[in-house]
Parts: C-alpha cells; sequence; structure tokens
C-alpha cells in the first residue's frame, strides 16, 4: 500500500510593531534579502514609526525571519500572528519604504508616546457587553460588512485617513467617557487609540491582537463575532477558525464578493462585480480584460500572476 505524504501547511504570519526605527530606510535590503533567503513571500512597510505587514512561507522560512528580526532589540518583542492555508496566498516579496506603517494623516500621533488600555481576547466580550462602552470598528466599511462585533458601530469609512473627522463629526469626550474599538490584527487600533486620548477621550481601549487574536483564543461557542473576517491576503477573508472563507475578490476592483455576489449578472471573473459594474470607465475595463488574460495565461504556467485595480485608490491595491 502507498503511503500518502501530505504537504506541511504554509505559515501566513501578520506581524508588526510601533517602534522608533531611525535607520529604516538602511534596512530595507538587508530585511528583503532575509525573506527571499527564507523563501518568505509577502508585503513588510518600514517607516520611522515601525514595521508592518503580513508575510507566509513555510515553518523553517517563517522562523528564520523572525530570528533575524528579533534579534534586533528594538524588534525583540514584535507582535505576530499566524493562520494557515495550503498554498501561499502572495506571489512576490516585497519591503517598501512609507511615513507611516498605518495611514492616519494625523501629525504628531505616536503610539510609542502614548496608547490606550490593551484588552486581552479572552476579556473583550465583557467590555463590549457593557451598555456605557461605545464600540467602534475600526476598519473600512467593505470589511465591516462581511463581519463584526455584536454592538459595534460602522463608522463607514473608505480609508483610516477618514477616522479623525468621523470622530470629531459623531463623538464627544465629555458625553462619551468610555471607547472600545477593534480592528484586523492589532496595528490600527494602537494609532486610533493614540489619536482619541489625544482628543480628550478618557478611558479608551482596544483590542490586543485584533479580531485575528480573539478568533484563535476565544472559542466560537462563546464568541460575539459574526461572520467572517477580511484579512488582506488572496485568501480574503477567514472564519472563526481561521480557516479560508467563501469570499473571492474580484479582480477588477479587489473589493470582496460573496456567494451571492457571484451569481449577479454583474459579475464577469476579473472584469467587474456588483460593486465595481456602475463605476470602472470602459477604458479601466478593457485593461481589467486584457489583465484577466494575463492572469489564466500564468496560472496555466503555474507563474505569479497580476494584482487587481483598486477604484477607491486608482492604482494597484497594497496586499
Amino acid at each position: 500500500m502507498t503511503e500518502t505524504t501530505q504537504t506541511p501547511p504554509i505559515v501566513v504570519a501578520a506581524l508588526y510593531k510601533f517602534v522608533t526605527l531611525n535607520d529604516f530606510e538602511a534596512l530595507r535590503e538587508p530585511l528583503r534579502q532575509r525573506m527571499i533567503d527564507n523563501g518568505v513571500k509577502g508585503t513588510l512597510l518600514l517607516a520611522k514609526e515601525g514595521i508592518n505587514g503580513t508575510v507566509a512561507g513555510t515553518r523553517e522560512g517563517i522562523d528564520g525571519l523572525l530570528t533575524w528580526l528579533t534579534a534586533d532589540p528594538r524588534l525583540s518583542d514584535i507582535d505576530h500572528k499566524e493562520s494557515y492555508c495550503d498554498e501561499t496566498p502572495f506571489y512576490r516579496t516585497k519591503v517598501k519604504l512609507k511615513k507611516e506603517i498605518v495611514t492616519l494623516g494625523v501629525p504628531d500621533i505616536d503610539p510609542n508616546d502614548t496608547v490606550g488600555t490593551y484588552v486581552e481576547p479572552e476579556d473583550w466580550n465583557d467590555v463590549i457587553s457593557d451598555p456605557d462602552v461605545l464600540v467602534i470598528d475600526t476598519r473600512n466599511d467593505y470589511e465591516v460588512a462581511i463581519g463584526s462585533f455584536e454592538r459595534a458601530i460602522d463608522p463607514k469609512t473608505t480609508t483610516f485617513r477618514e477616522f479623525p473627522e468621523y470622530v470629531r463629526e459623531h463623538y464627544n469626550p465629555e458625553k462619551h467617557k468610555k471607547v472600545a474599538m477593534f480592528c484586523t490584527g492589532g496595528i490600527r487600533c494602537e494609532k486610533a487609540s493614540s489619536f482619541m486620548l489625544k482628543e480628550g477621550f478618557e478611558e479608551v481601549y482596544h483590542l490586543k491582537g485584533g479580531v485575528l487574536n480573539y478568533l484563535e483564543k476565544v472559542p466560537e461557542e462563546q464568541s460575539l463575532w459574526r461572520g467572517e473576517c477580511f484579512v488582506f491576503d488572496n485568501r480574503v477573508t477567514v472564519r472563526h477558525d481561521l480557516s479560508e472563507g467563501e469570499h473571492e475578490q474580484c479582480h477588477a476592483c479587489r473589493m470582496p464578493i460573496s456567494l451571492d455576489d457571484m451569481q449577479s449578472s454583474a459579475y464577469e471573473p476579473g472584469i467587474s462585480c456588483p460593486h465595481c459594474i456602475d463605476s470602472l470607465p470602459e477604458k479601466t475595463r478593457a485593461a481589467a480584460r486584457e489583465r484577466q488574460r494575463q492572469i489564466e495565461l500564468a496560472k496555466a504556467r503555474g507563474e505569479p500572476h497580476p494584482l487587481g485595480y483598486n477604484h477607491r485608490k486608482g492604482n494597484r491595491a497594497n496586499t
């Protein structure tokens, strides 16, 4: 009887750290080379305020990268969360230099200086069940539409840059004494909590490690999470057990699409979906058709293929 060998799963590691990196530009090439040496793909962002990104590789490859990162005393306690999939969710290896590792667009917001109170996943249900606590989902509208926590408010923002204006227009530190926020991996809320404290809000809480940490630590039967969680890689969404979800992604606009969306007459793989059928100009749609043709050719050859067009930003979407 022939034994079947099972291919070890791909490790997907989401990592970040707010820490002052005055030499971040000089770190770019050594970091990129270390990723290549370990067969790790994905995108990492470097800025003076720290590092952020999601990468994927074998167990040995991810461990090798983390060993290199944590050898730097500034990154010795870098936050990272892992999940698994059968195929690599990234096609390329990138290290990008940025002004911010998560873009809020407000000067002098530094989580290294001031940050809200961390809440462990095991304690999160008690916090957000308190009727005196204002619960805000800091993610973008298309992420919230797929899944969120009970009682959470959707700011309906399309980018994180819109968050400060939303808060200033809707909430008053004198009235809203307790605020709890969450995001996918925890990084956005670090900066959001720092901003809200600077705005005068007194008690600001945020979910440590974000939704992904909560899904990993809290049993599904005790969970207050509803739906799937959007992730910034080719898995698109994950379920409560962190397995790959049911959503796909429109290669024309990069929006997540459900099974119902894919049954719509507006859906044409790589060309359009219900989210972009009326918003993409014909020139862009023609480019999408050609890109889809290249994607199918690349898949047939087993090669990386180009990402889709992000109609919100007017360029390719970041992973």
